[in-house]
């Protein structure tokens, strides 16, 4: 598309300009005799300039078009821990603390019931003579990080070696030395637990929901209708803003298990849901707060290279479509442009004769 001064702007607010400088120019016109007599030894009369019009360079850019959803800040999925082991609850954490490997969680008969790392459920009690399994390995590679070892790299037999790990860490912890494991002596874990919530109270039965845990780190759950899962990939980067500061978040988890969506009033939506974890780059956006409102933004299409301008120096001619008015030194000219993506206020443009650095007429 070549220059295109022809063309007639719909942008009223500069026609009106246009049309009130050019009275001006016929009323000093028909009146500068009579000016010109009254101020003859006086300082020349100077003609108002007009106001300079705010221009925006044009930039060349990548512009990304973005999908927003809304999620919530916290620790993620709550889990409950039940007890296993008969008995009076003597002991809870706070909630809020955070518990590591080896350490008690809460205590029964006041002994204490610490946790364990692992995916594999205890489901048999382990003593010498049981069969060969993947607890066996479980158990022992637990008393190896806990300080308990001496039965060399752990592996899926129970042998006298074991036992007697077994009874070192029950000495530790004040238990019974047995050398047994029994599936209850345990809470078990894959890492790290956060005490979101105490359940139980000292003095009630051990056997019984005891305490809801979650993850230790902060990230954003989001419930991404299922037909945009493809705007969320795993390991790729978002945009989070909590509290009007906004920071850079990784994508840490995509659901693929798809529930009903729900609507301000908690009713179904008829949109099938996925949940998407995203953790935030920057935590300290979040300050202390546990929970959040907060809105993420997926980049759903990246347009790189592309020319840009403020969506402001576009103008919708007559005859359709969109220019610009390049100002070249004060002197303004139209240039026939195609849009693109629109993004964060700025739009792609296109078209014979623009480049980078011009400079356009803008209203913002």
């Amino acid at each position: 598309m070549n220059d295109v001064t022809h063309l007639k702007p719909r942008r009223r607010g500069r026609a009106r300009w246009l049309i009130a400088a050019a009275v001006v120019v016929v009323v000093l016109g028909t009146g500068s005799v009579v000016i010109l007599t009254r101020v003859s030894s006086a300082t020349p009369v100077k003609e108002a300039a007009p106001p300079a019009a705010e221009t925006a360079e044009v930039v060349k850019t990548d512009l990304s078009e973005e999908e927003e959803a809304d999620g919530t800040l916290g620790y993620g999925d709550e889990s409950v821990v039940g007890g296993r082991k008969p008995g009076t609850i003597t002991s809870l954490p706070a909630a809020g603390a955070t518990l590591t490997r080896c350490q008690a969680v809460y205590g029964v008969d006041a002994k204490p019931v610490p946790l364990f790392y692992g995916t594999l459920p205890f489901y048999r009690d382990l003593a010498a003579g049981v069969d060969d399994g993947a607890d066996v390995k479980q158990l022992e590679e637990n008393l190896k990080a806990c300080g308990f070892g001496g039965f060399g790299t752990p592996d899926k037999k129970f042998t006298s070696a074991t036992a007697a790990a077994l009874k070192k860490w029950q000495k530790s912890l004040g238990l019974e030395q047995t050398g047994a494991f029994g599936q209850g002596d345990v809470v078990l874990a894959a890492g790290e637990l956060r005490v979101s919530a105490v359940q139980a109270k000292p003095g009630s039965p051990a056997q019984g929901e005891v305490l809801k845990t979650s993850g230790t780190v902060r990230s954003v759950q989001v419930k991404l209708d299922a037909a945009k899962q493809g705007l969320a990939q795993q390991g790729a980067k978002a945009s989070v803003t909590i509290n009007g500061k906004t920071t850079p978040g990784t994508i840490t988890d995509v659901g693929r298990t798809a529930v009903e969506g729900k609507d301000a009033a908690g009713q179904d939506d008829g949109k099938p849901k996925i949940t998407v974890a995203v953790q935030l780059d920057d935590p300290s956006v979040a300050g202390s707060l546990d929970s959040a409102p907060a809105t993420v933004r997926f980049t759903k299409d990246v347009h790189q290279g592309v020319l840009a301008v403020p969506v402001g120096a576009l103008l919708a001619l007559a005859e359709g479509g969109y220019a610009v008015e390049v100002d070249e030194n004060g002197s303004r000219r139209l240039l026939a442009v195609r849009t693109g993506l629109f993004s964060g206020g700025k739009v792609e443009v296109s078209g014979t004769g623009l480049a980078a650095g011009m400079r356009v007429v803008t209203t913002s």
